[in-house]
């Protein structure tokens, strides 16, 4: 039976779903082998605090590339067309290629961790060393998207689950080895994150390439470069500024009363919302692969998953499994467990909200609506600027939950803006439909 065909079943829908939130999920552990294996170094704090100024920095740099997964599910049809997105991807690859190499070949690098990242001198050369080597994920990254973006198309979802499962354990053994001969620096990080991205690409590849020769081999529409650029830009430009949100709050919870405090409640809220949200990072697929000959099916699938985040959160904020999870698993103490649990009561608004904005955004990449949804970012992102310098002004003794509020404030704006424009689009058609008619 094919699940495109208006007779998809939940168990088709959960088999297409499941898979791609739980790759997402895992791919978070990737991290923590990375973290857990520089903490076993020689001067911890050092190698960790240069590997995070270096990752920090290609988080921002990588997301353009990132966005080829969507922009390849949505756009390619057919062998042709996977070809001129393959070609497209070169240009902002270059680019992103030329700065990375400025940025370790001249002093602007140097400039940059600085004044930017707040790095003492003695951190720069270590920095820099680690960073040109996580900058060759950038390319790995974005073959394995522009091939992840054929699995997803074709719904063997499953094996974006199998290719991170493979990712960890390989990464867990080269960590091993790491720590086992004693070369533990921040280049380490790098090279485990690298070996991982790497591996996951193989997979992708070979994977995404049988799909091709097997299903892709009819040319169904004509791709041209001027529509990728339409699509992609935009879309460049909304996990852009979603990048930028966080570090915003944090210069902002830098004023309220308590800086550490307030830093480091929303820093653990904000880690456990995003853990429990990963989960719904791909909720735009179930649109633009299933939705338009499965419509009611999908809506009630997503009604009930999307409450799950939500539900996890009221058992963490209002039962005593709470200050055990927060205590045991994240090592906090008493006072900096009760500070996030009041702030991430305030997140429960942005997990109520997140899994259908990212569903609706699914309806604007499949009409080719992208700059709707760069719109809807910025007004998410002048949202919570505005929202969070007025309550530090005014309430600075709440801390970390003048974060909270104001990044589900912006995420509440944002689906108000979504939802309009989504719902302006289907009265538009209607308009024409009943015209013709």
């Amino acid at each position: 039976m094919n699940a495109r065909d208006g007779r998809l079943t939940y168990k088709q829908l959960s088999a297409f779903f499941i898979p791609l939130g739980f790759s997402a999920s895992l791919t978070s552990i990737t991290h923590v082998i990375i973290n857990g294996t520089l903490s076993r170094g020689e001067n911890a704090a050092f190698i960790i605090a240069c590997y995070a100024v270096a990752f920090a920095l290609f988080g921002i740099i990588e997301r353009p590339i990132i966005v080829f997964r969507q922009t390849c599910s949505a756009l390619v049809k057919d062998i042709q067309s996977f070809k001129v997105l393959s070609l497209f991807m070169i240009f902002p690859m270059g680019i992103i290629m030329g700065f990375c190499l400025l940025m370790v070949y001249s002093s602007f690098g140097d400039w940059v961790y600085i004044n930017l990242f707040n790095a003492d001198e003695n951190m720069v050369h270590t920095i820099s060393d680690t960073f040109a080597i996580i900058l060759f994920v950038i390319i790995f990254s974005g073959i394995r998207g522009i091939y992840q973006g054929i699995i997803i198309n074709h719904l063997e979802t499953k094996w974006l689950t199998i290719m991170v499962v493979i990712r960890l354990m390989i990464m867990f053994l080269v960590a091993y080895l790491f720590v086992y001969f004693d070369f533990v620096t921040s280049a380490s990080g790098a090279i485990l994150f690298l070996t991982g991205m790497f591996i996951e690409c193989i997979i992708s590849v070979w994977k995404g390439h049988r799909i091709l020769k097997e299903a892709y081999h009819k040319q169904v529409t004509k791709l041209r470069k001027a529509e990728i650029a339409n699509f992609y830009l935009p879309l460049a430009f909304y996990f852009v500024i979603q990048t930028i949100l966080v570090p915003v709050i944090y210069i902002f919870l830098a004023k309220t009363n308590n800086i550490e405090i307030g830093i480091a409640s929303f820093a653990l809220a904000f880690s456990i919302t995003q853990m429990l949200l990963s989960f719904f990072m791909y909720t735009h697929q179930l649109v633009l692969q299933l939705y338009e000959e499965n419509r009611q099916k999908v809506i009630k699938f997503i009604v009930l998953i999307s409450l799950l985040p939500t539900l996890t959160l009221v058992v963490l904020c209002y039962t005593p499994v709470g200050f055990w999870f927060m205590e045991v698993v994240m090592g906090a103490d008493d006072e900096l467990a009760m500070t996030t649990i009041a702030v991430l009561k305030f997140f429960m608004i942005k997990t109520l909200v997140f899994p259908w904005v990212d569903f609706l955004n699914g309806f604007l990449m499949l009409h080719r609506k992208t700059k709707r949804m760069a719109v809807a970012q910025i007004v998410n992102l002048m949202t919570v600027i505005g929202s969070v310098s007025l309550l530090v002004n005014y309430f600075p003794s709440w801390n970390g939950i003048n974060g909270s509020i104001a990044a589900s404030l912006g995420e509440l704006v944002g689906l108000v803006v979504v939802l309009s424009v989504v719902y302006n689009m289907r009265s538009q058609k209607d308009k024409k439909v009943r015209a013709s008619a």
